[in-house]
C-alpha cells in the first residue's frame, strides 16, 4: 500500500498482550497518523509503518508473537526496508536472546538482553537523560541529553555498536536507542516523556511519509 503525498500515514501498533498500546496509539494520532492497534498479519501488511511497543516479560511476549504468527511477519517487515519503531520491550525483543528467559528473540539484531547490574534500584523507573550519537531523521531536533521516562530491568546489548543511537547511565552505560536505515527502537517511553517524546513520534510520522 502506498500513500499519496500529504495523506496521513497508516501505522499499525502491534498488540501482542504486552501492554502499553493505548498510550502509544494516542501519541501517534496526536502526531498526525492514522493508527490501528492490531495483532493480525493482514493489518501489518496493509500499513505504511509498524510500531512495536511493549511492557512485560520476554518469554510470554515471544510466545504470544509466535502464536499470532507475528514473529516472521515482523522480521520480514524490517528486512523489507519499511519504517519500523520499537519501544521498550519492542527494542529488547529484536535481539537474539535475553537473560530474562529462555525464549529466543526475533534475532533481527545480533546480541543479548542483559539484566541491569546490582547496586541500583531495579527496575530503573523514572526520568533519565539520553546522549544521542546519530542524526537519524527520527531523532533529529531532539535536544542532546534530553530526559525521557524509563521503566525496565533489562537492557539491550547489540553486538554491532555502530547501530547504538543513544546512551544512558544507570549503574552502567547502556544502550537506550538504536537507529539504522528504516529502524529506530528506544528503551524509554516517548509517549510518557512529554514534548521531547512527542517530537520523536512526530519525526517518525514524517519519516514514514517521506518513505512512502
Amino acid at each position: 500500500m502506498t500513500n499519496n503525498e500529504g495523506e496521513s500515514p497508516r501505522i499499525t501498533v502491534i498488540d501482542y498482550q504486552a501492554g502499553n498500546v493505548r498510550s502509544v496509539e494516542k501519541a501517534l494520532e496526536k502526531s498526525g497518523a492514522l493508527v490501528k492497534v492490531s495483532g493480525t498479519a493482514a493489518d501489518v501488511k496493509d500499513s505504511d509503518a509498524v510500531v512495536f511497543p511493549g511492557q512485560g516479560s520476554c518469554d510470554s511476549s515471544m510466545v504470544n508473537l509466535r502464536n499470532q504468527g507475528l514473529d516472521k511477519v515482523l522480521v520480514e517487515w524490517i528486512n523489507s526496508g519499511k519504517p519500523f519503531m520499537g519501544v521498550c520491550l519492542g527494542l529488547q525483543l529484536l535481539l537474539e536472546e535475553s537473560d530474562e528467559g529462555y525464549e529466543r528473540g526475533l534475532g533481527v539484531l545480533r546480541g543479548r538482553v542483559e539484566k541491569l547490574p546490582p547496586g541500583q534500584k531495579v527496575p530503573h523507573m523514572g526520568w533519565n537523560s539520553v546522549r544521542f550519537t546519530t542524526d537519524h531523521p527520527v531523532l533529529q531536533g531532539v535536544p542532546q541529553n534530553s530526559y525521557f521516562y524509563f521503566v525496565h530491568s533489562y537492557v539491550a546489548v547489540p553486538k554491532d555498536s555502530s547501530i547504538i543511537a543513544g546512551h544512558t547511565e544507570y549503574g552502567r552505560d547502556f544502550c537506550s536507542a538504536v537507529a539504522f536505515d528504516n529502524v529506530v527502537a528506544v528503551q524509554f517511553h516517548p509517549e510518557k516523556s512529554g514534548e521531547n517524546g512527542l517530537n520523536i513520534y512526530r519525526n517518525f510520522v514524517r519519516f514514514v511519509k517521506s518513505s512512502s
